[in-house]
């Protein structure tokens, strides 16, 4: 089953809408009204859509923020039943400083083919695609991945960029990393950008190396899914974290999710810019009118491209 080509142009507005919203918060240091201001447009977009749509990935607990909360259901109700994952504003923070790389993102799948994550962390590594398959593993360590990739790279390892999400927790990467002589290229934020930075002619880094939010991973692994790339994950759970893992139909809490565990069948991906990044140009304030760009994929009408629309204010 594939999902109805006429859907991606809904979707687009969906993010679209939600982006034009955060950004009248750029620059304004209210993280919380930033996202207030995604929410509320997206929900409303959303509800027009003649679907059945499950979220099953949403805003999480930890911003405390006006919630698309896991299993809300939205759309008419009446047309194809959907899954979705949503980050309405990824990237708070990025928009209430005017910082780069914020953007409004959703993923859509068919009923049943998106890995419900709860809202933890998951250890990721992510690389491009025409590599060998099943080419790196979480568990054999930082050297022997990047060795390995040199190889299948047929690269120096000094020529080796990886791209690192700057916390505490991953010191052991940075370490085993300088030791190889590799550069590292950081992010503060912004995991999504961070991860796909592997994909496309001219990608920006080799690798992404990092553990960062479960519920991202999966957005992530439905664009590389359309894209082309590999990814694996595992999820890092307390025992807290594990009874609400449980919840959502998680049993082997040690599994390690390549793309096709964690999404099947037919996905539609959007992501609109807020600030200007990595993935899409940023919300354009042309006096009268939104000059709002989007970076969109169609798994199995095999579309990749970049929209830009206008709408009145």
């Amino acid at each position: 089953m594939s999902i109805d080509k006429k859907f991606l142009n809904l979707f687009i507005k969906v993010t679209e809408k939600a982006a034009i919203g955060a950004s009248k918060f750029i620059g304004k240091k209210d993280k919380i009204a930033a996202d207030k201001g995604a929410v509320d447009p997206m929900r409303r977009e959303l509800n027009k859509i003649n679907m059945e749509g499950t979220v099953v990935i949403g805003e999480g607990e930890m911003d405390e923020a006006p919630m698309l909360y896991i299993g809300e259901k939205l759309g008419t109700l009446n047309g194809p039943k959907f899954d979705i994952a949503v980050d309405p504003l990824e990237g708070t923070k990025f928009t209430a400083n005017g910082q780069p790389n914020a953007f409004s993102v959703l993923v859509i799948s068919e009923k049943g083919c998106l890995l419900s994550a709860p809202d933890t962390y998951m250890e990721k590594i992510v690389i491009g695609s025409n590599l060998p398959k099943n080419l790196l593993d979480i568990d054999y360590g930082v050297e022997k991945n990047i060795k390995l990739l040199a190889d299948a790279k047929s690269k120096k390892i000094s020529e080796i960029n990886v791209c690192v999400l700057k916390r505490p927790r991953h010191d052991y990467i940075v370490n085993e990393l300088t030791k190889m002589n590799v550069k590292i290229n950081y992010i503060t934020d912004g995991d999504i950008v961070g991860a796909l930075s592997v994909i496309g002619d001219n990608a920006k880094n080799d690798i992404y190396y990092s553990t960062g939010g479960a519920p991202e991973g999966v957005i992530v692994a439905a664009a590389l899914s359309c894209y082309g790339g590999q990814m694996q994950g595992r999820l890092v759970l307390n025992d807290e974290e594990k009874v609400r893992a449980k919840k959502l139909g998680i049993k082997d809490f040690k599994k390690k999710y390549n793309i096709e565990d964690m999404i099947k069948g037919d996905v539609i991906f959007c992501a609109t810019g807020v600030t200007t990044g990595d993935l899409a140009k940023g919300v354009k304030d042309l006096g009268n009118e939104f000059e709002v760009n989007t970076f969109a994929l169609h798994k199995s009408k095999k579309i990749i491209k970049t929209v830009t629309n206008i709408y009145n204010k």
